[in-house]
């Protein structure tokens, strides 16, 4: 299989909230020759974690909804997104501590346990960030509210949802973030496992 990629040039393009870097680069092909010569812009993201509150005994799920700048420059009728808490993982903290962590800030649960999916890329052709999903053990009880970090720039408004409710939003087209996707389908995948090991009825 290809394992090498040879870096021509690096150049930090931009340095805001995201980091941008210009690569010129050959990598290995399928036949074993290299690549003619590509330029790539990529934006530079830190490791993060996504995690979807889940209570087994109440069979509820806890979403959020935010205002997301980047669907609004797709054109996206209401760029107001339905998805799970989200965040970066801070400089020498663990994934597991993230994602307890940023459930907490944006949504106020308290979340106990936690179920690991694995890490993915949201948009792998263009942003470096690698995400670690996780599905969270809660009690959704009292849960609701406006939540976020203002000085952040966070408006979050928390949502609970029976999981039959949240599949069928997805279904119908209305779970369009990759954060609120695909946590749910990976919950709807082992919900029987994961009501037997958190002791649900």
């Amino acid at each position: 299989m290809p394992n090498t990629v040879d870096i021509a040039a690096r150049d930090r393009a931009y340095d805001g909230f995201f980091k941008m870097d210009v690569f010129k680069l050959r990598f290995e092909l399928f036949r074993g020759s290299m690549s003619p010569e590509i330029e790539r812009e990529v934006l530079i993201g830190n490791q993060s974690i996504c995690c979807l509150p889940f209570d087994p005994f109440r069979n509820e799920v806890v979403l959020v909804e935010q205002f997301r700048a980047a669907a609004y420059a797709a054109g996206e009728e209401h760029p107001w997104m339905l998805e799970a808490p989200a965040g970066f993982i801070e400089p020498g903290e663990e994934k597991n501590a993230a994602a307890i962590r940023e459930a907490h800030e944006e949504t106020g649960c308290t979340v106990t346990e936690l179920d690991y999916g694995g890490p993915l890329y949201s948009s792998q052709g263009a942003f470096s960030e690698r995400t670690n999903l996780f599905v969270g053990k809660t009690s959704t009880d009292g849960l609701g509210g406006v939540h976020g970090i203002e000085s952040e720039g966070e408006n979050i408004r928390v949502a609970v949802f029976p999981f039959d409710e949240a599949v069928a939003l997805f279904n119908e087209g209305k779970i369009q973030s990759a954060f609120g996707a695909l946590p749910l389908l990976w919950l709807l995948r082992h919900r029987e496992r994961l009501l037997r090991e958190w002791g649900a009825p």
